[in-house]
């Protein structure tokens, strides 16, 4: 499938480069099975979804993985992408083409990383002087939250940034990247959907750099989906099977619950637990599993998210919405508002 097919323009004044105040007060759209939308804000979710509903969350948390360094007088920002053992990781470094392998890069006088070798994507694999919790350590003292590059912010970013790029239920570092769908729920929000009847499930997808990362190819069929590590636990996939007996929906929060519960799921529609890396990529013609309805974000034109979203809801609905959400102003991408899409009627 051409790639072409998913883009758009949008203005980019709608790009958030900060979160709504309080989360839960971002504009939420409802696209509804026929394709039609309705207006609403985050907290309409209890009003939305239906008593016995099983919301999907990832429970990932976001590590700070940008830094700052130097090599010899020369300054380096540095971005882990994926993790390769405990001490060696998969970089994106600006302005890499100088470096080399064994050249050191100093973030602290004893805090470095030596570049290993790049990589033929243009990434650099470096070896860090430190591993495993010691290094995740030292990424909390010297490291920043890796916003997206469509978020401007001076070197080192913002204080608040460590707070509002992170879920209020993250708990399993090793992303460095936020599930952003989930960035609008509140404990407020939370006691509501409790209160409605509404069960909540967790997963955990540390979401790689390579969420960012641009499709460079005209077809769909010639992209590499980027690997991140997954957990769905034994637990969680009886509990959503029960579920699915009992003609409950699933919704999942965000792409990454939904590329996880899709990998662990067989053709019959039964979820297994699942332990390992999933590069599923889901595009228009997909047959999903699994799921009911999804809850995310509005994404980047031409990206790997706004192809999942159209293989969900159809590439037709999608567009029409996304022309919609910016005719009526809606703020987009991480910091952004977010739609809830329910499947359409087969």
């Amino acid at each position: 499938m051409k790639t072409d097919i998913f883009m758009f323009d949008m203005p980019e004044g709608l790009i958030a480069d900060r979160p709504a105040e309080p989360r839960d007060s971002a504009r939420l759209m409802h696209i509804l099975p026929d394709g039609h939308v309705e207006d609403g804000y985050i907290t309409d979710l209890v009003h939305w979804l239906k008593p016995n509903d099983v919301l999907l969350f990832n429970d990932t948390k976001v590590i700070p993985a940008r830094l700052y360094g130097m090599r010899g007088k020369a300054k380096i920002e540095l971005t882990l992408f994926k993790q390769e053992t405990l001490s060696d990781w998969v970089t994106l470094i600006k302005n890499a083409r100088r470096l080399k392998a064994g050249d050191r890069i100093e973030f602290a006088p004893d805090f470095w990383a030596t570049v290993l070798h790049k990589t033929e994507s243009g990434s650099v694999v470096v070896r860090f002087n430190r591993s495993g919790s010691d290094l995740m350590a030292a990424l909390h003292l010297f490291g920043v939250m890796p916003l997206p590059p469509y978020i401007k912010r001076k070197r080192g970013g913002l204080a608040s940034d460590k707070a509002d790029y992170q879920t209020i239920y993250a708990c399993h570092e090793g992303a460095v990247a936020a599930p952003t769908a989930g960035l609008h729920f509140t404990e407020d929000l939370f006691h509501q959907l409790d209160e409605k009847g509404v069960e909540r499930l967790f997963v955990t997808l540390h979401v790689g750099g390579g969420t960012f990362l641009p499709v460079k190819v005209d077809d769909t069929d010639n992209h590499k989906m980027h690997a991140e590590f997954g957990v769905l636990t034994q637990e969680t996939a009886e509990k959503i099977n029960a579920a699915r007996r009992q003609g409950r929906r699933i919704v999942t929060v965000g792409t990454t619950s939904l590329r996880l519960l899709e990998s662990a799921t067989d053709d019959d529609g039964i979820v297994h637990p699942f332990e390992g890396e999933t590069s599923i990529f889901i595009t228009p013609g997909y047959r999903f599993k699994a799921v009911d309805a999804l809850f995310t974000n509005f994404h980047l034109s031409g990206s790997t998210l706004f192809m999942l979203v159209c293989a969900f809801a159809g590439i037709d609905v999608m567009k029409q919405a996304y022309r919609y959400a910016i005719e009526n102003r809606y703020r987009f991408f991480s910091y952004g508002d977010a739609c809830l899409i329910e499947k359409p009627k087969s």
